[in-house]
């Protein structure tokens, strides 16, 4: 276990000082013991017994997937369901559903997204779902968008965890009151969809010499708490009072939907991790808020797969070589 956790470099702090590395103390924070950050992984796992009903680990929604885009929503749902959840659900348009639906047995696919009724169609599957993951393959339709703009409303006033990704990330820029102040939201933006959504939020420009851990924490604290996961070279992960970093190896290569394996990872991660924080009792308190804990359990898994696929196919890597290692690596850094 030491060995693949030996380049690891993050920490959790409250002021703006930091350190990177295990064990280290500085200023207004405090880093996280290798053995500290390892039981609190371990700690939201549930343990697979024969007690458990289908649908217990996960029932996962995913609002995406339109004619031109049919590989993104896949990629999500498919990724949580080896992360370990039960059920993925797929909302996506009629055109792309047959598509979605060929890719794999497993996706429970619903043709709705463009209907008139989608609303409707949604308020029926809302409370059977744990977490929805919003944006991949989603485009940028006016109507579509505007249904979606609804149902994250309807989501929030059944206090449904959000995972926003993609062309939701576009949505909740051109409209960020969608999720301010709604604390069970984690957004997932790439280095360009962070900056545009930061400099729409705080009217602040970002350069190449602005402090990104220090942004990132800002975003979160300007929007009331949600998790900003801001992927890149480094990974950056803060609910606005802590933040991690995940800067262990992953692939050099970059290539499309390996975005989408990390979102469907988080949701998975993400239902455990608040089911766990639910379960503590008042008095027991972790340093890690659950979106971060989620964020950088699917971060540290989606990078040791990116390394084990990149390691087997170079340069031909695909997205879809990434799924078959989600086990392995999974087993190999949290059992």
């Amino acid at each position: 276990m030491a060995g693949v956790w030996r380049s690891l470099s993050l920490f959790i702090r409250g002021g703006l000082s930091y350190s990177t590395g295990v064990n280290i103390t500085e200023g207004s924070g405090r880093a996280v013991g290798l053995v500290e950050l390892q039981n609190m992984v371990k700690s939201v796992i549930p343990p697979l017994t024969t007690q458990l009903h289908k649908g217990q680990t996960g029932r996962i929604g995913i609002i995406g997937g339109c004619q031109e885009y049919t590989g993104a929503p896949y990629f999500a749902a498919i990724s949580a369901l080896k992360v370990g959840a039960d059920l993925s659900h797929v909302f996506c348009t009629r055109d792309a559903a047959p598509v979605i639906k060929s890719y794999s047995p497993e996706l429970i696919v619903h043709p709705i997204l463009d209907r008139e009724n989608a609303v409707s169609e949604f308020e029926k599957w809302l409370p059977r779902l744990h977490t929805l993951v919003i944006g991949p393959g989603l485009g940028r339709d006016p109507d579509i968008l505007k249904t979606v703009s609804t149902v994250i409303n309807s989501a929030r006033s059944r206090s449904i965890p959000l995972v926003v990704d993609a062309d939701g990330l576009f949505l909740i820029t051109e409209f960020p009151d969608l999720v301010d102040q709604y604390e069970t939201a984690i957004l997932t933006p790439n280095a360009i969809e962070f900056k545009r959504l930061f400099e729409k939020v705080t009217g602040e420009r970002l350069n190449q010499s602005s402090d990104l851990v220090a942004s990132t924490k800002t975003l979160a604290q300007k929007l009331g708490h949600v998790t900003i996961l801001r992927k890149g070279l480094e990974d950056i992960v803060s609910d606005g009072a802590t933040v991690i970093l995940c800067s262990t190896d992953g692939s050099p290569r970059r290539c499309g939907g390996q975005g989408d394996v990390l979102a469907g990872s988080v949701a998975a991660f993400y239902n455990w991790s608040l089911q766990k924080n639910k379960a503590r009792s008042e008095t027991e308190t972790v340093p890690l808020g659950p979106g971060v804990l989620a964020g950088y359990m699917a971060c540290r898994l989606i990078r040791e797969c990116g390394r084990l696929a990149f390691l087997q196919h170079g340069r031909s890597m695909v997205a879809s070589d990434l799924l078959p290692f989600i086990h392995p690596a999974f087993e190999e850094l949290f059992s």
